[in-house]
């Protein structure tokens, strides 16, 4: 979620996936010098000087999509809504937002963004009237982690901005220090609405789930988020120990790499074809997943979506060992010397399998899987490294043959184009900004997905969904594994209040600053499966789950946020539900 955001996510363009490696190792980075200018909070909530605010709107204004306006969106900002020194959210905040979004070198994603014509104050510069040159199904997915515009020198490039910290803030907290040891959140005096139930909160990272758990149990920490396996409750027993165990957004899969600009085995597809074909899920199923989920699950055949009204089977019944031999030697492979497949009497492929160090489930799944692939012919070799270097650095720039993680999607499918649509591919021609991290181009999947996100009835854009799932299993691009439960324990001697209330949500433990410091020490200690090389909210660093839930979730404000219920809710960043209108 586990997320590549869960492969992660571009947190402004909120219709993005994460990705989680929970349960590796991690860690770097520190300081807290983010090249921006100084935006401290004030020592208290009172008087502020607004001088160095900045104007209410942007000038050159956002956007920039051709066209006529198709839709337009009013937002009314909540009058009381500030930034943590003072100044007021406005119209700039927007404009700047978007800008970041679509300009900046690397961003993840611009879907849905790149819709957008124009953003401009309204009846005054805290009313934001945004227009689409398209009908944009998915536009709660919008305007979520805002950047405040006086608080970077250029809002089209903030690649250099938020490296080690960040230091603005429209929610509850403030990030009072961030380094590759601990990260301590307190109380954003100039909040408007409710204030945080404790003074301190304090997330620290563990290099794996055996030195978290030893943690909580020792009493060294409050609450931990580990990915779930079987015996977890077991391992985890303890009398001032409680969980909470439930299925979302999450699931698992294996991606392959298949970009032909890129190059690598899987670019030729009579090869990636054979090897789908080659590799029998049920197996890897029974063995790995069955012992996780006490037999009660059953294996993922939807695509890269969990089990609802946009699912459709597409991946059953592709294992078909004979026929990947049949594919291979009708087209001009033969096994080498070693046994390997090779084309024309050349070198046989080599493919790179990533994951994240010291994820033992999925170190578990190459001990098992690799010597079955290469008995199949496949040259299959681990090449693994850490958390953030597969889901910031690897894994953005497709620097591997195939993968496996796991995603956390919003509650809305369009996170499938950001993820799949082809003018998503990172490339040189578009700053390499986008996420689809496999490189897979259908035009057909593309237009259709396209389709779906101006789909209002949700019936139809179901179907437009399905037929992606149906092309995306015939181009042999990834395969589904599992629906992952998530799973939150915690000291019940220690934190109270609605701990178990979000934990399915798309973000996370969001709710902690309603909980209640029960022992009375004076902060809560939250442990962290991943800790994140880098901060930025749009670029790379962002496609890390545990980025975004321990930074910029808690800082960066939304229009709406989601739910634990897998819906969208307004936030107190607005005064009332936006208008939208069809024009």
């Amino acid at each position: 979620m586990t997320k590549k955001t869960s492969r992660v996510l571009a947190l402004l363009a909120g219709a993005s996936l994460v990705i989680a490696a929970c349960g590796g190792d991690d860690g770097d980075s520190s300081s807290s010098d983010t090249g921006a200018p100084a935006t401290e909070a004030p020592s208290d909530g009172g008087d502020t000087d607004t001088s160095a605010c900045g104007s209410g709107t942007l000038e050159g204004g956002a956007g920039g999509a051709e066209g006529e306006a198709a839709m337009r969106i009013t937002i009314d900002i909540n009058p009381d809504a500030v930034w943590q020194d003072g100044c007021p959210i406005t119209v700039a905040d927007f404009q700047c937002s978007v800008n970041a979004t679509l300009n900046t070198p690397g961003s993840i994603s611009t879907t849905g963004y790149d819709k957008i014509i124009s953003i401009e104050a309204g009846a005054s510069d805290q009313q934001v009237v945004v227009e689409f040159n398209e009908v944009y199904a998915p536009y709660k997915l919008l305007f979520g982690g805002l950047i405040q515009a006086s608080a970077v020198e250029d809002c089209n490039d903030i690649s250099t901005d938020f490296a080690d910290s960040i230091q603005i803030s429209g929610r509850e907290w403030i990030m009072d220090s961030w380094s590759p040891e601990q990260l301590v959140f307190t109380p954003n005096p100039n909040y408007w609405g409710d204030a945080p139930s404790t003074e301190r909160v304090v997330m620290v990272p563990f290099a794996d789930f055996d030195t978290q758990s030893a943690a909580i149990l020792a009493g060294e920490v409050d609450f931990i988020y580990p990915q779930f396996f079987a015996g977890i409750t077991d391992a985890l027993s303890d009398a001032n120990i409680t969980n909470k165990v439930e299925f979302g957004g999450d699931y698992e899969g294996f991606y392959f790499q298949s970009d032909p600009n890129r190059g690598g085995p899987f670019s030729d597809p009579i090869f990636r074809e054979a090897f789908v074909k080659s590799l029998d899920r049920q197996g890897v199923f029974e063995q790995i997943y069955i012992p996780l989920s006490d037999g009660q699950g059953k294996l993922l055949e939807c695509g890269p979506i969990v089990p609802g009204p946009y699912c459709n089977d597409s991946f059953v019944g592709q294992y078909d060992p004979e026929g990947a031999v049949a594919l291979l030697e009708a087209n001009g492979w033969a096994k080498d010397g070693s046994g390997y497949w090779a084309k024309d009497g050349g070198e046989a492929p080599t493919i790179r399998w990533i994951i994240n160090t010291g994820n033992t489930r999925r170190e578990n799944t190459q001990a098992y899987l690799i010597p079955l692939m290469q008995a199949a012919g496949f040259n299959v070799v681990a090449d693994n490294c850490d958390a953030a270097c597969y889901f910031q650095q690897r894994l953005p720039a497709l620097d591997y043959d195939m993968a496996m993680y796991i995603s956390t999607a919003p509650p809305d499918p369009a996170y499938l184009t950001a993820s799949f649509a082809c003018d998503q591919i990172p490339s040189d021609a578009n700053n390499n900004a986008g996420q689809n991290s496999t490189g897979w181009c259908n035009e057909e999947a593309t237009a259709l997905l396209k389709e779906a996100d101006i789909t209002v009835d949700e019936g139809p854009r179901s179907e437009l969904v399905k037929q992606v799932m149906d092309l995306m299993a015939g181009d042999y691009v990834m395969l589904p594994l599992f629906q992952f439960p998530k799973a939150g324990f915690w000291r019940t001697d220690r934190l109270g209040g609605p701990v178990d209330a979000q934990l399915n949500n798309y973000r996370a433990f969001n709710n902690f600053s309603q909980w209640e410091d029960v022992d009375g020490d004076g902060q809560i200690i939250l442990g962290a499966e991943q800790w994140p090389e880098c901060l930025n909210p749009v670029t790379e660093c962002a496609n890390s789950s545990w980025m975004v839930w321990t930074t910029a979730f808690p800082v960066l404000p939304n229009v709406w946020d989601t739910t634990n219920g897998g819906t969208f809710e307004i936030t107190n960043l607005v005064a009332g539900e936006p208008t939208v209108e069809v024009l």
